[in-house]
């Protein structure tokens, strides 16, 4: 009884207690609370290790480059962007991990990133089971459209087919392909048989290498074996579809061979400004590339890009066409944001259709069919100084087509089905 008399007596006291506990944690929280409302976070989902880190680093370098612009400018409708970076690996596996936990854990409203195909077909399911939103950079075969993705590469009728056209038409009739072993190349490589088919050109070659190979020794005997089926067969044009550091072996293994630009001319599709970096100049001039973007366009827009981007990286840093890409992606979003007045990704992938941006590489507008963009095809010749000299461009932007009309949309579904269950389940061949 005297017990309960005394923890009776003593309930005041704990209740003024309580009252002050509460008091000192609201204070301790609602800085951060506010701090949580203050900001907008966006993923950024590149491979930072591994066999594609060459190519993805400076895509991640171009993209905080615009977050950092547009927070130096008040942000968006009054809130900094905070952007979230993980590492995808290089390993499909890790980016599907990965693009889940940006989503469900790390509350992103955007997410930007990928390279390649096998990559983002692994991801776009997952991004269309939560209804998010994500900016694919990179130029690849089509064959794909997602109402969850805003892709600002190039589609095949950006890249792909006008270059192989002018390729016809200025380097000669013979083509060998080389490539990486997963989507992109093999659809890329059928978009090619199709255009040759119809005219007086053929396809006298065909290789393929691992895109992530398990031992790089073995990846350099295939180029090898690779480059002498080149000589033997003694092809016009190589069409090159590697993708990632295979890129030095491959060029390297080129030249051992004596095969140069002024005996056997390669035009490339996913080889820029950043990947040259890690070649001899002097193995490389007179060579091609295909994109919408190259360092060297004059324009006043692509000035401020380069100059900006060499002062926050380094003035030896170069920029490439996904980094571009990357780059007015969010300066897109960032507007659409604007005009939604929200975040949310449901109420931005309405406003993003249709916008138009003056970028670097000229007048990109999001088309609203599709998700893809309206982009400038070019092709550039590899200069003595590392850089790209364009020799041809489609002067105006080109409407973005992912389904290449020589065959029809349910053709091209089942190739990539059937290439998916040859690969047990996989978007790039198992070594």
């Amino acid at each position: 009884m005297n017990y309960y008399f005394r923890a009776s007596q003593s309930l005041p006291y704990i209740g003024l207690l309580a009252f002050v506990l509460i008091l000192i944690g609201s204070i301790l929280f609602i800085p951060s609370m506010l701090t949580e409302r203050s900001i907008i976070r966006v993923g950024i989902l590149h491979s930072l290790t591994g066999a594609m880190a060459i190519s993805e680093k400076p895509v991640v370098n171009a993209t905080l480059l615009a977050i950092k612009e547009l927070n130096n400018n008040g942000g968006i409708l009054g809130k900094q962007i905070k952007p979230v970076i993980i590492d995808g690996q290089s390993d499909n596996r890790v980016f599907a991990k990965e693009v889940e936990r940006l989503i469900t854990e790390k509350k992103v409203d955007a997410i930007f990133g990928c390279w390649t195909s096998s990559c983002r077909k692994i991801i776009k399911p997952i991004v269309e089971k939560y209804q998010h939103i994500f900016f694919y950079p990179v130029q690849y075969e089509g064959l794909e459209q997602s109402k969850n993705i805003i892709y600002t590469g190039a589609t095949p009728n950006q890249q792909i087919i006008p270059a192989i056209r002018w390729a016809m038409d200025n380097l000669g009739q013979r083509f060998f392909l080389v490539s990486s072993d997963y989507i992109f190349p093999r659809a890329a490589n059928q978009i090619i048989h199709d255009i040759v088919i119809n005219s007086t050109a053929e396809v006298i070659g065909e290789e393929y290498i691992p895109l992530h190979p398990h031992n790089p020794e073995q990846q350099t005997i295939k180029i090898q074996k690779m480059v002498q089926k080149i000589l033997s067969s003694n092809p016009d044009v190589i069409v090159n579809t590697i993708n990632g550091d295979s890129n030095v072996i491959f060029f390297e293994q080129l030249a051992a061979a004596g095969i140069y630009a002024d005996k056997i001319p390669v035009i490339s599709f996913s080889l820029g400004e950043n990947e040259l970096q890690y070649l001899d100049k002097n193995l490389m001039q007179g060579h091609y590339s295909a994109w919408n973007y190259f360092q060297s366009i004059k324009s006043e827009q692509n000035k401020k890009f380069v100059a900006a981007y060499q002062q926050e990286f380094g003035h030896n840093s170069v920029v490439s066409d996904p980094m571009e890409s990357a780059y007015y992606g969010v300066l897109i979003w960032a507007e659409a944001v604007f005009a939604a007045q929200s975040s949310k990704p449901s109420q931005v992938l309405e406003d993003i259709m249709g916008h138009g941006y003056k970028a670097p590489e000229g007048m990109v507008i999001i088309e609203p069919k599709n998700r893809h963009t309206w982009k400038t095809a070019r092709i550039a010749r590899i200069n003595k100084n590392g850089q790209f000299s364009i020799v041809w461009d489609s002067v105006y932007p080109i409407k973005p087509k992912p389904y290449p009309s020589s065959r029809t949309q349910e053709e091209w579904q089942h190739y990539l089905e059937s290439l998916y269950q040859q690969w047990d389940g996989n978007w790039e061949a198992p070594q």
